[in-house]
């Protein structure tokens, strides 16, 4: 049975980053286990245990806490007929775009506030945003720029980013007025928002929005930084096909790196200028503690052919050197491969919307190259850059 993408969670600068429902379980007598949550069948919780084992677990033997987020959170694939993902639109032709815009107005509407319920529920172009508390139509168009820009931005690459689901037409936003009520709903603790693939949701504190109480009210700080929830919109619009082996982890992480820290302000994001902020967000960034992988000038990955192809549960065990050099290889593919025409890579993509996956998606990327020659270019290339990225095999 195919396994159903479920979570993506936003990493801080030590909070590594799970592609499917990672925490800690709790059983009835109160042992833990780390694991990720693949499916529910035959009321168990089948999990993903940290050696590869997948492991049924009975849904009635486990912590009242973590039956309720399975209860809230169960994967169904039929869930929703209404959210389908958007048609094909291989824009693979397009030129790569030097700064986007968010122009005019986000359409603000409100849908619904009852205090009895706490439930605010308003609306921007393209999303929806749950809240549990009441926000001016001025605070939440602040935030709905971001968010649209990002679907801008996202959807403007020519690499044919085009999935997603909606529901009644929106994406679905849930914000928190309280980190403890998020974390309750499963958010990751020390995340600053999580995408649940499963349900196509992306949940968030509002002081990761900037949304902070002033009096009986609230205000926005524009000023506050965006590195980390376009990261999980990027997940929230990306296709399910570019999710297969070969592809998962370093393109789809690197992707969703790769918009985030291009500059962003004022809904506009700066892509020409966004080589040296990537650089320093992988080397340097995050050496004092505020975000970024802080793997220095010096960086040995080992085999390209093997980082390609681990599995996501290895991946992500290492997320500062996995996430960084993804961010990185994505980054030589997108503007320094040969021509710097992004030509490989959208080979590779067209192949994995032909349905290949794994070696045989990658032979598509190599175009005639072994492994080996790859990790000489680029190694050569981020060396003209001063970075010293090597592989050892």
């Amino acid at each position: 049975m195919k396994t159903l993408v479920l979570l993506l969670t936003i990493a801080t600068a030590t909070t590594a980053m799970a592609h499917h429902l990672e925490r800690v379980w709790t059983d009835e007598k109160g042992r833990k286990t780390k694991a990720e949550l693949l499916k529910i069948e035959n009321n168990c919780a089948v999990l993903l245990l940290p050696d590869g084992r997948e492991a049924p677990f009975p849904i009635e033997k486990l912590s009242k806490i973590d039956q309720a987020f399975i209860e809230k959170f169960e994967l169904d694939e039929s869930h929703d007929e209404e959210a389908k993902e958007e048609a094909p639109d291989l824009n693979f032709d397009d030129p790569w775009p030097d700064r986007v815009k968010f122009k005019g107005d986000p359409e603000i509407e409100t849908v619904e506030e009852d205090a009895d319920k706490k439930s605010f529920i308003y609306e921007s172009a393209n999303y929806r945003y749950n809240c549990d508390v009441r926000l001016s139509k001025s605070v939440v168009k602040g935030f709905a720029v971001m968010f649209e820009a990002t679907h801008q931005f996202v959807r403007e690459l020519p690499l044919a980013v085009n999935g997603g689901k909606k529901k009644e037409g929106k994406y679905q936003i849930f914000l928190f007025e309280n980190k403890s009520d998020y974390t309750k709903a499963g958010g990751p603790p020390g995340s600053a928002g999580v995408f649940i693939g499963g349900k196509n949701i992306v949940m968030v504190p509002l002081t990761s929005l900037g949304v902070r109480p002033v009096g009986s009210g609230y205000m926005l700080d524009r000023n506050k930084s965006s590195k980390t929830l376009p990261h999980e919109l990027v997940h929230q619009l990306t296709p399910n096909r570019y999710y297969a082996v070969g592809s998962m982890g370093w393109f789809t992480e690197g992707l969703a790196e790769y918009v985030a820290t291009t500059p962003y302000r004022s809904g506009s994001y700066n892509v020409k200028t966004n080589f040296k902020p990537i650089v320093e967000y992988v080397t340097a960034y995050g050496k004092k503690g505020n975000g970024g992988r802080a793997l220095g000038e010096k960086i040995d990955l080992g085999s390209l052919k093997r980082f390609m192809l681990q599995p996501y549960a290895s991946f992500t065990s290492n997320a500062q050197v996995n996430y960084g050099c993804g961010l990185l290889i994505t980054n030589y593919f997108f503007h320094m491969d040969r021509k710097e025409d992004g030509a490989r890579i959208k080979g590779f993509l067209k192949a994995l919307n032909d349905g290949k996956q794994g070696e045989e998606a990658l032979e598509v990327l190599l175009d005639g190259q072994t492994f080996e020659e790859m990790e000489e270019e680029i190694a050569k290339a981020y060396s003209r850059k001063g970075v010293d990225f090597t592989f050892s095999n």
